[in-house]
């Protein structure tokens, strides 16, 4: 015999795990009645004992009543003799179609004058021996292959996981050696095939429903048809998707064997799943939470380390945007006050029968999570008004004086909480720190620093720093566990936080990382389209170098890179809007909503960049309007302006107001910069320099992803004035793990793979303009079908197409849309026929079979396969394609052969300056090459002597005052020789552009 590899054989893995055996190692179902595998064992249910009109397993769910309520019952059967069971169902079904199945399963049911638990609760650690046998007294059950359809009764969900008779997990069963999976197939059989109108499918009925096979999990709390959302119930797997090999089993066996067990999933009703909304709500219009693996892992992770080694410890939880960190916050801290320690001898113990934690105090700026924790609790809390704003000191004094169980405050408060915990040294606390959304700087940062004892200061200070600073100013107290989430933790925090390994080094005590977070869809990657100037530039420069090129309009140049210069803010502000308008706007992003931010140096150069913007706007007739964003007063060019007077709206409505059609671009220098969740940005130009967690912080701005509005990665672009691509890497790295950036891109792949597809024959160019002219003339799609469909029947039949070829051609196919997509949101003219092209294979793609065993599995392949690892020849794959995946590499998307300096010829460095500067400015000087260089060296020489220049500019760490006083000496340098070089000295004076170009040489030339 071989090896049984299909769903067949999942199923019975699952059951055996769960309930000790399998069905056909039993001899008669008898055996069942009488045997029980142990008490952590599941009992073995029929498909015969399920009731499709009450999705109940009859069978299970009286015999649970009758062992463990049987007084009850009896006053039933004595009112009502006769149908007593009926009227217990029937009530039973009006209120779980009302409230749906948690809030029977906590409440239980009341009928007439009998009260019936539905479900006994896990004990906790001071619980009695009753609530311990109670709790066994649950009849955890598995079944197999049950019939729930009254309108088809042969269709049938893989296996249903019950307690007591109540169904809580349904689960459809795929294995990929059989060529199905649950990321495709499992999905569509809920979304397709599955009558959500029956009874056990509709919303509330269950927890959760499952699509499985031996390598993933997907789950979703609400069948919704073809709009059904999944969301991954997965491991993570090298800091990305899906799960670990497992030397002992399948990848997801983790499922069964830890998720699935009876004190887990009573950890998970009791604890997690949470139905949103209020009981007033039409049930339907509610939201059911299930925890996604990491929230749950994290959580019952702290937990069990706090019951284990007591109080007093640090954790670092790095957790990406997208991981659900609020969820993850309010499950963790209404857990930890009924966290209680394994022994007395634990530190900080009051003994078992004593939570271990007095209050949990949770630090956030998000007034946001205070709603959600009452929200929360109430669902999980018999005690109510346990939790209690602190905002003020007096309310947080007073709430730790009182003892509330849960005490939310604000980072502006973290100094005064250090000292509330040191004044109750009999307490003990845990203290949870939210700063992933501290994005205000201006008043409320001022005050922190006057209570830290500091003056106030211009840049910006995040959460990690005032929680840093505090910690260092006052003494850490031993008497509370401080856990801190952030997506992106400094190196001190790491220090004071993380979990120091036996090299010395300090990791995160939980890590969801952004690479998984973005594999799994909960965020864009922002990076995919960061784009510098010079790349930018480099692009436009190939319509020169191409005749096939079709040039809309005279590209303009940076002429100037004077960073605080009026007119250079002007010329980049032209070249922003010369993007987003035709871009973004024009081009309908985001369903017409797509937004833009401008990030600046400083508040003064934000205020000019919103004039130049302003102007810009006025001249294409206002499309849209500009909103800016500072705190406090500031004086440019003798002016003094506040963010209000700016924009003609208070300061607090500006987030709002941006949220508006009306206005499409925010100009920011600090504020809203990090913290700010508006998921319609999609392009950012930046001209500040961004470093670290800052530079993480601010692109991620792009990231928040809006399936409503189709927001995919190709709608995000960056342009970047002011740091290389390096920079970002750099940034990028600690935080990412993996990904891929665009430099200078060489669009002319673009003709390459045209001309590759078109040779293969599968389409003729008269039916792509047919497509594309109907397309666009908003015709019926049954006049688009046949053009479609004759090409792929090329494609698929007659073309007689090897298997090879069938693959080169639709990784082309999916290349060239992937990369014309992106490029179209660079490119500043038009290729006509590409545009076709991307049209029509847009369409043509999903109609291309190529035959595989793992078909479904290599189209997601294929969409991941950057050109750059493929190339633009055939290759022959078999059964997939294996890929590096080094942590910390980042490879270009599609990276440009050409040289940045042309010809690739050797130049010396100064020769090169000079060459550069004197093609653009030096024309119709009299002055020979040779004299000209001479005169360069000389005038560099006597800035490098100026008596500033060491201490004002070489040793200067502030970037925007090294530049003003390069530019002073510059000036007085050029002043003091204007008598031996008038005319250079007029070029200098006289035109601002020669001046600026010139400042940049020759800062460059004194750094050599």
């Amino acid at each position: 015999m071989v090896s049984k590899t299909n769903e067949q054989a999942l199923e019975a893995a699952i059951e055996k795990a769960l309930t000790g055996t399998c069905l056909e190692e039993l001899v008669v179902d008898a055996q069942e009645a009488v045997h029980d595998f142990g008490n952590k064992f599941y009992k073995l249910g029929h498909a015969s004992d399920f009731d499709m009109h009450y999705a109940l397993d009859t069978e299970y769910f009286w015999r649970f009543l009758e062992n463990t309520q049987e007084e009850e019952l009896e006053k039933l059967r004595r009112n009502n003799p006769n149908d007593w069971e009926r009227k217990v169902l029937e009530r039973f079904d009006r209120l779980i179609k009302k409230h749906g199945i948690l809030h029977l399963l906590k409440k239980g049911l009341s009928v007439d004058d009998a009260h019936l638990h539905l479900m006994y609760p896990a004990p906790l650690a001071s619980s009695s021996d009753k609530v311990s046998q109670n709790f066994g007294a649950n009849i955890f059950s598995s079944t197999r292959q049950i019939r729930y359809s009254q309108t088809n009764p042969l269709q049938e969900i893989d296996m249903v996981l019950f307690i007591n008779g109540i169904p809580l997990i349904t689960l459809e069963l795929k294995n990929p050696w059989t060529g199905q999976n649950a990321r495709y197939h499992g999905q569509k059989q809920y979304r397709n095939d599955r009558d959500v109108s029956q009874p056990l499918l509709q919303f509330g009925r269950c927890l959760v429903h499952m699509a499985v096979d031996t390598d993933e999990v997907y789950m979703t709390t609400k069948l919704a048809g073809k709009g059904t959302f999944f969301l991954p119930f997965n491991k993570g797997n090298n800091h990305g998707q899906g799960n670990p090999t497992n030397m002992f089993g399948h990848k997801t066996s983790y499922l069964w064997e830890e998720v699935f067990t009876k004190i887990s999933l009573a950890n998970i009703i009791q604890h997690f799943v949470r139905l949103d909304g209020s009981s007033k709500d039409d049930l339907k219009k509610r939201t059911l939470f299930f925890p996604r693996y990491h929230q749950m892992n994290v959580v019952r992770n702290l937990v069990n380390h706090a019951a284990t080694n007591g109080v007093g410890h640090t954790y670092l939880i790095q957790h990406s945007a997208g991981s659900g960190k609020s969820n993850s916050i309010t499950w963790a801290a209404y857990q930890l006050i009924e966290t209680y320690p394994v022994s007395a001898n634990i530190p900080g113990s009051k003994g078992v029968d004593q939570p271990l934690f007095d209050s949990v105090i949770v630090v956030t700026d998000r007034r946001l999570l205070d709603k959600q924790l009452r929200d929360n609790i109430k669902e999980f809390s018999e005690v109510k008004n346990i939790v209690a704003p602190a905002f003020k000191s007096s309310e947080l004094k007073s709430a730790l004086e009182t003892g509330k169980k849960i005490i939310i405050t604000t980072i502006q408060k973290f100094p005064f909480i250090i000292d509330g915990i040191g004044d109750l040294s009999d307490k003990r606390f845990a203290v949870i720190i939210d700063e992933a959304h501290s994005s205000q700087s201006g008043s409320a940062h001022d005050n922190m620093n006057r209570a830290m004892g500091k003056a106030e200061i211009d840049e910006v200070e995040d959460a990690q720093d005032k929680v840093l600073e505090a910690m260092r100013s006052r003494k850490m107290r031993g008497n509370a566990s401080y856990l801190a989430f952030t997506a992106t933790p400094k190196n001190a925090t790491l220090e004071k936080f993380g979990q120091q390994q036996e090299d010395g080094s300090f990791k995160p005590f939980h890590l969801y990382s952004m690479k998984q977070a973005i594999e799994e869809g909960f965020i864009l990657d922002v990076i995919a389209n960061y784009t510098t100037y010079k790349s930018f530039y480099e692009i436009e420069k190939s319509i020169q170098d191409n005749p096939e090129f079709d040039t809309k309009k005279a590209q303009k140049r940076l002429r100037a890179y004077v960073e605080t210069s009026q007119q250079t803010i002007d010329t980049k502000a032209e070249i922003m809007l010369e993007h987003f308008i035709p871009q973004v706007v024009n081009a309908k992003k985001l369903r017409g909503k797509g937004k833009g931010m401008v990030v600046t140096q400083n508040i003064v150069t934000a205020i000019r960049y919103y004039k130049a913007i302003k102007r810009v706007l006025n001249e294409y007739g206002n499309p849209f309007n500009v909103a800016i964003s500072f705190s406090g007063k500031k004086e440019v060019d003798g002016i003094e302006y506040t963010e209000a007077e700016i924009n003609g709206f208070a300061e607090n409505d500006t987030k709002d107001k941006f949220d508006t059609d009306e206005y499409r671009l925010l100009v920011v220098a600090n504020k809203y910069i990090t913290g700010f969740d508006q998921p319609k940005l999609c392009s950012m130009y930046v001209d500040k320099k961004l470093a670290g967690v800052l530079c993480v912080q601010a692109l991620s701005r792009l990231n928040r992803s809006a399936p409503k509005l189709g927001k995919k990665t190709e709608d995000l672009f960056v342009l970047d004035f002011f740091n290389s691509v390096d920079d970002i890497k750099t940034a990028f790295d600690p935080f990412y793990t993996s990904t891929s950036l665009s430099q200078a891109t060489d669009v002319n792949v673009l003709h390459e793979l045209k001309d590759s597809m078109d040779d293969v024959g599968v389409y003729e160019w008269f039916e792509v303009e047919d497509f594309v002219k109907r397309y666009f003339d908003n015709e019926d799609a049954q006049t688009l079908s046949p053009i479609i469909d004759t090409a792929a029947n090329r494609f698929n039949i007659e073309l007689e197409l090897e298997d090879d070829d069938k693959i080169d051609f639709k990784i082309k196919s999916k290349q060239f849309v992937k990369i014309y997509g992106q490029m179209a949101s660079i490119m500043p003219y038009e290729i006509v026929d590409w545009e076709k092209l991307f049209w029509f294979i847009k369409f043509l793609i999903p109609k291309l079979i190529v035959k595989d065993p793992n078909s479904e599995a290599l189209d997601a392949l294929l969409d991941s396969v950057d050109l750059s690892s493929y190339g633009l020849q055939r290759v022959k794959l078999n059964y997939g394609i294996t890929m590096d995946d080094a942590e910390t590499e980042l490879d270009p998307q599609n990276p440009n052969p050409r040289s940045a300096h042309g010809d690739g010829d050797e130049h010396d460095p100064l020769d090169d300056i000079i060459k550069n500067f004197n093609e653009r400015w030096f024309q119709g000087w009299s002055a020979t090459p040779e004299e000209q260089k001479v005169k360069f060296i000389n005038i560099a020489e006597s800035v490098r002597t100026h008596p500033d220049f060491e201490m004002k500019y070489q040793n200067n760490p502030d970037p925007h005052n090294r530049e003003l006083a390069f530019e002073k000496m510059l000036k007085e340098v050029m002043l003091a020789r204007r008598k031996d070089e008038l005319e250079l000295y007029k070029l200098f004076a006289g035109d601002s552009a020669f001046k600026a170009s010139w400042t940049q040489s020759m800062q460059r030339t004194v750094g050599l």
